[in-house]
C-alpha cells in the first residue's frame, strides 16, 4: 500500500473526530458528533467493522457492498432496540465473539455462500447495535446520534474494504489474525 493511500485512509478514519472541537454545537449537533464518534471509543467494535470491510474485499463482487449493508442495517435495528432499553444478557461476550470470528474469518481467507455470509454479518450487528443503542449520552438527540453512528459504522467498512483490496494475502491474514487475538482476549474479559 502506498504512504500516499495510507495517510488518505488515516485522515478518513481520523475525521470525525475534528468534529468534536467545533464552536456552537447544538444540541441535535451533539446527538451526530456522539454517534460519529462512538464507533471509533471503542477496539470491540472499531476491529469488527473493519474486519467485516476486509472479509467483504475478500469475497469480491456484490459481497464488499452488501456485507457493509448489512451490517449497518442490522445494527440500525439493533441500536433502536438498545435506545429503547433492550438489553440482552452475554451482550459483551457476543460482541467480543463477532471480533473473534470475523477475524478468524479475514485470516482463513474463508468464502462464504452470499446469503450465509450477509445473515452471519447481521447477526453480530444486532450486538454491536445494541450496545452502541445503550450507550447513547442522555442529551443526545436519536436521530442524531443514530445517522452519526451508522455513517461512521460505513466509514470503517469503506475502510477495511480498502484496505482489503489493496494488502497482500499474507497481510490481510496477520489482520486477521491480529483481530482475531483481540477478540480472544475480550472474549476471555468478558468472561472473567
Amino acid at each position: 500500500m502506498h504512504i500516499r493511500n495510507l495517510t488518505l485512509l488515516a485522515l478518513a478514519i481520523a475525521a470525525p473526530a475534528a468534529w468534536a472541537h467545533g464552536q456552537g454545537v447544538h444540541a441535535h449537533d451533539a446527538g451526530l458528533i456522539a454517534g460519529m464518534l462512538h464507533p471509533f471509543s471503542g477496539l470491540d467494535h472499531l476491529l469488527a467493522m473493519v474486519a467485516v470491510g476486509l472479509w467483504a474485499a475478500q469475497q469480491g463482487g456484490r459481497a464488499r457492498w452488501i456485507l457493509p449493508a448489512s451490517f449497518v442495517g442490522a445494527m440500525a435495528i439493533g441500536a433502536a432496540l438498545g435506545m429503547s432499553g433492550a438489553s440482552f444478557a452475554g451482550l459483551e461476550a457476543g460482541i467480543a465473539l463477532s471480533v473473534l470470528v470475523l477475524g478468524a474469518l479475514v485470516a482463513a481467507r474463508r468464502r462464504m455462500l452470499l446469503p450465509l455470509a450477509a445473515a452471519l454479518t447481521g447477526l453480530f450487528a444486532l450486538s454491536h447495535g445494541v450496545a452502541h443503542g445503550q450507550e447513547m449520552p442522555l442529551a443526545a438527540s436519536p436521530w442524531g446520534y443514530a445517522c452519526g453512528m451508522l455513517a461512521a459504522t460505513a466509514l470503517l467498512h469503506g475502510a477495511g474494504v480498502l484496505a482489503g483490496l489493496k494488502l497482500r494475502q499474507l497481510h490481510l491474514g496477520l489482520a486477521g489474525a491480529a483481530i482475531s487475538l483481540a477478540g480472544l482476549g475480550m472474549l476471555v474479559n468478558a468472561a472473567g
